[in-house]
């Protein structure tokens, strides 16, 4: 069982406060995270509680980036008693059987133990120094670094590309301004 796409799906509903904005923009999203059935099932109690949670995940976010590991698993744990998982064998897609974590609640509660629990493991396996807010200023979305070397930084490409550029225009400032 992959965990860390469940922990995608955390930092998916971190990164997407102005899908949260609507009924309709926040089924697009779950549609977009492969979620249609929780999609089609969402109601306006769903939307509230998970702008709640993408609350209270932006904060294990940002504990994590602050390097707080107690204050990131704290509200791990206060997380995993509010959303319980319930695992379920499933095959589906012509998939082989593989274990979902929970196929029988409202929407919210899905989505909410599928994050919880995909973060935890994540966080149990690699260490809470694997969540991270992007460093390109101005962006501070959220983040997984899997990478072997623990160095990733930023968000996307797209961040780490645009913070190199800023960071090589500096330096460029700083040498003509030395040579003159």
């Amino acid at each position: 069982m992959d965990l860390t796409s469940y922990a995608e799906l955390a930092v998916l509903l971190v990164n997407a406060a102005e899908a949260l904005d609507s009924l309709e923009g926040t089924r697009r999203l779950l549609t977009e995270a492969g979620r249609g059935d929780q999609a089609a099932r969402l109601t306006r109690a769903d939307l509230a509680i998970l702008r709640e949670l993408r609350r209270e995940l932006a904060a294990v976010f940002a504990a994590a980036a602050g390097r707080d590991e107690d204050a990131a698993v704290g509200r791990l744990n206060a997380l995993l008693v509010r959303h319980p998982v319930r695992p379920q064998i499933s095959g589906h897609d012509g998939q082989g059987w593989h274990l979902h974590l929970t196929e029988d609640g409202r929407p919210c509660e899905e989505y909410a133990a599928g994050a919880v629990m995909g973060l935890t493991a994540l966080v149990t396996e690699l260490g809470v120094d694997r969540l991270g807010l992007c460093r390109a200023a101005g962006c501070h979305r959220a983040y997984l670094d899997t990478s072997s070397n623990r160095s990733r930084r930023y968000c996307s490409e797209r961040c780490a590309t645009r913070a190199n550029v800023a960071a090589y225009r500096a330096r460029r400032r700083t040498l003509s301004g030395h040579s003159s």
